[in-house]
């Protein structure tokens, strides 16, 4: 398998190795930490949470990556990415020690909010610390495919975290065990990150760089600067654009999803099955994700992104309709596998048009408005849930509402990118 085969490669070298043990670490710690949060936020006893309270809990993940991204370039360009590393570990690790504090006394209100917020806006200066410094342990020609390589196991090892995570919480049946969990792998990878030189993930800082003050003023410019530049990159534009029908479909069909397992297929009483049943076919939905990966690569070759991403949509909404209209667990666990794999291919088909789409010298600010359509599409999905779902999440309305969703991102796609298509090789 050629993902093997590269990373294999990769892994020959010793700066990589101890980059990407961060990252796995990291990220593995990332899915423990879910975990206790869907745990303690949709599973407690004393509370039978509806979709607003999953809307708020998709607000409280998301939009950190939404509204701290741009200002994390910055401050990377500025600080030593190895102490940043090591630094939003650390603090991570002792945030979630505040979590569970907060989680001890009883308290689900804002300071837990605040403080999980705070939790997840740290990340986003992790993720991007690891970005930025992969091309400090890799040669050039290898920067493809560590790009390719290590988001797809840095995913995997999240899903494998989840999984410790759900099996920790049902053989101790606490959250504050699992959030106790969270905080050592959290420390385990600011240790990792100590093996690195201080200064050998950069920044390479050469000629006069703008102050902290100047450069954070300058984002917003720089962000409208980019939106210009792709406004005159067709197919970029298209496919962000299909990004964001894609996440907030999606997310539609997730918070159905979290209250068909949490209020329909199981009763009050039966919360410990409730939570293994969900962690299943959250995993089925992980699987779909890790199967795209590696049939994308081959299918683009063989219909050409433009066409790929439209048959994704036209898949989406059929395995949607059918088998997830049935609202069976076995058909949620065959449509969540099914709708994963039409997700990850249109995002990794969407990541590839706006690399080859758009100028190096403008991408980073692209790929900030396309990290803030990716996350703000979840989320405003989540809060239309909230509005339309019921508390059970089977809605005949809403089914239809998101199939046709799918299908109508799919015409208008195909459409307008049939003007201007790309070479069957992009």
């Amino acid at each position: 398998m050629q993902f093997l085969r590269d990373l294999g490669r990769l892994l020959r070298r010793g700066d990589f190795r101890r980059l990407f043990a961060v990252r796995l670490t990291s990220q593995f710690g990332d899915g423990v930490f879910q975990v206790a949060l869907a745990s303690y936020v949709l599973f407690s006893p004393e509370r039978a949470p509806d979709a607003a309270a999953i809307a708020g809990l998709f607000a409280v993940a998301l939009l950190p990556y939404s509204v701290l991204g741009p200002f994390a370039g910055v401050l990377l360009d500025r600080w030593s990415r190895r102490q940043i590393l090591f630094g939003a570990n650390l603090t991570r690790a002792a945030l979630v020690l505040v979590v569970g504090a907060i989680v001890a006394v009883g308290n689900a209100g804002v300071p837990f909010y605040l403080a999980v917020l705070l939790t997840l806006g740290v990340n986003r200066f992790l993720l991007s610390g690891l970005s930025a410094g992969l091309p400090h342990v890799v040669d050039t020609d290898e920067l493809v495919m560590a790009n390719a390589v290590t988001p797809t196991s840095g995913t995997a090892l999240f899903l494998i975290g989840g999984g410790v995570g759900a099996g920790v919480k049902l053989i101790s049946d606490s959250d504050l065990v699992v959030l106790g969990t969270t905080s050592v792998v959290y420390l385990a990878a600011a240790l990792l990150a100590l093996r690195l030189g201080r200064y050998q993930l950069g920044p390479d800082l050469t000629g006069r760089r703008p102050g902290v003050g100047e450069a954070i003023r300058g984002i917003a410019a720089g962000l409208i600067d980019g939106a210009r530049h792709l406004k005159e990159r067709r197919q970029p534009a298209l496919g962000l654009a299909a990004i964001g029908s894609l996440r907030f479909l999606f997310g539609l069909v997730t918070v159905a999803m979290i209250l068909l397992y949490r209020n329909r297929f199981y009763g009050p009483d039966q919360l410990d099955e409730a939570f293994g049943a969900l962690a299943l076919a959250t995993g089925a939905v992980g699987a779909g994700l890790f199967l795209a990966a590696l049939v994308t690569p081959w299918a683009t070759r063989a219909l050409t992104l433009r066409r790929w991403i439209t048959a994704l949509f036209v898949a989406a909404g059929v395995v949607t309709a059918v088998p997830g209209g049935l609202y069976t667990q076995p058909a949620i666990l065959v449509a969540g596998f099914l709708t994963g794999f039409c997700a990850q291919g249109v995002k990794i088909s969407v990541d590839t048009l706006v690399q080859t789409g758009i100028e190096d010298v403008y991408r980073g600010r692209v790929f900030s408005l396309y990290d803030m359509i990716f996350n703000v599409g979840q989320v405003s999905a989540a809060a239309l849930g909230a509005l339309i779902l019921p508390d059970d999440g089977k809605s005949y309305s809403v089914l239809i509402f998101v199939v046709l969703g799918f299908l109508l991102t799919a015409l208008a796609y195909s459409r307008l990118s049939a003007k201007d298509p790309l070479p069957a090789t992009s």
